[in-house]
Parts: structure tokens; sequence; C-alpha cells
């Protein structure tokens, strides 16, 4: 799994950097880099993108840099362009993936603590009545996966087996997604279309159809699983708890 657990923060980390500030990043944000890291953009390709767009503004001079660079949409170019070059710069087929040896930082106490308390939150008194049977099958579920993590030894439990692990939580949580649009009032879901639309009307421009299409998707699952107190799955999410 190529920095696919460091992938957002490395991100973050190096747009502040270069910056020269903490501006935090917006839902907006949060839903590029989801779908660069969905559409397979390696991590290296981003960062140089970052830096590229960082170093293109800085040589430029009066008047055309009087607007910060306040997003990462401004770096969307150059980002695509970096992936575009290491993707011509490849060099025959890939070698055969091996399995890391090293020390992931994610335990398996950790991981099976992590779903444990997701669950918990599934069964929360807050979660509202229309999702409660899918929240409860989902928490149901996480508890299962926890006690199968618990009983695998040590030395089985490799890069591959949290790689499996984690496309069987996403798995869960497309379909909790799925039943959150149905249990959500009509008046909830209109609103966070609109405050999609109105944070996206600054940077439009500047990205594809498709990729406005990714990053309303993953603004809606964003703040509809906030909204209605939903735990995200994704083994990204294990340094919350």
């Amino acid at each position: 799994m190529q920095n696919y657990f460091n992938y957002f923060t490395e991100i973050e980390e190096r747009f502040q950097r270069r910056r020269g500030s903490l501006l935090m990043l917006s839902p907006v944000d949060w839903a590029l880099i989801a779908t660069w890291q969905e559409t397979g953009f390696p991590l290296e390709a981003v960062l140089r993108g970052i830096d590229a767009t960082f170093d293109k503004y800085e040589a430029r001079k009066g008047k055309a840099r009087t607007r910060r660079i306040n997003g990462l949409a401004y770096c969307a170019q150059e980002i695509m362009r970096s992936v575009e070059e290491m993707h011509e710069a490849a060099t025959g087929a890939r070698a055969p993936a091996k399995a890391q040896t090293e020390d992931s930082g994610f335990e398996a106490t950790r991981i099976a603590q992590h779903l444990r308390t997701s669950a918990v939150a599934m069964r929360a008194e807050k979660i509202i009545e229309p999702l409660r049977p899918s929240a409860h099958e989902t928490a149901q579920r996480l508890e299962n996966l926890a006690d199968e993590i618990s009983a695998v030894p040590l030395e089985k439990f490799d890069s591959r087996a949290v790689e499996a692990l984690e496309q069987n939580l996403l798995v869960l949580e497309d379909r909790l997604y799925t039943a959150a649009t149905a249990a959500a009032p009509e008046a909830l879901l209109v609103e966070l279309r609109l405050q999609s639309t109105r944070e996206l009307a600054a940077v439009r421009s500047r990205l594809q159809a498709a990729q406005i299409r990714q990053i309303e998707q993953q603004f809606l699952r964003r703040q509809l699983f906030a909204t209605l107190h939903l735990p995200r799955l994704s083994l990204f999410y294990l340094t919350q708890f």
C-alpha cells in the first residue's frame, strides 16, 4: 500500500509548509485529496505538484502575486502534470507486489479498538431513528471483524491483511452512506448540496467536470456522516481514537 494511511496528512503538511501558515484545509480540500487517493494519484506526484505550484508562484513578481494560494485546487493542474510525467517515466511492467514486513503502525490491538469504538458510536442514542437498523447491523459487523482480528496470530497480521480489512471497511461505509442518504431529511440533503455548490464556486473553473463530481460526492459524504454522528470506518481515521 503506497503511503495510503499517511496520504492525507502528508499532503496537508506539505501545503501548509509551502504556504508558510497553518491554514486549515477546507472540506473541499479534503474531498479533493480523497479524490486523488481514490483515483490512484501517487503521493509523490501530488507533493511534487504542490511544490511546482508554489515554485511558480514565488517566481512571479508584482501584481501576479497579489492573490495567495488559498486552497489545494490551485495546485490541481500542476499535480495532474506531475502524475502524467511519472506515468510517462515508468518503464516496463511493475514487479510483483511483496508483502511488507516493516511495522506499519497499525497494530491489531489498535485496529480492533478502532472497530469497537466505531461500533459503540453506531449504537448511540443520537443516531436518528430511520438509520438505526442499518447502523446497528454495521455495528455488529464491526464487532465481528474486531473479534476476528484479535484472534489472528501477530505474525500473520501483515500489510496485506490490513489492506484487505481496509477494503472491507470501505464496502461497509459505502453501504452505510447509502442508508444514511435514504434516512436523512430531505431538507438536510438540500442544504448540504447548496453548501457544496457554494464551497466549490471559487474553484470550479480550475477543475474538470469529473473532478467536480467526485469532489461533490466526497464533500457530501463527509458532511452527512458528521451531521448524522456517524463514524468514518476507514483505517485512515484510526488516529481519532
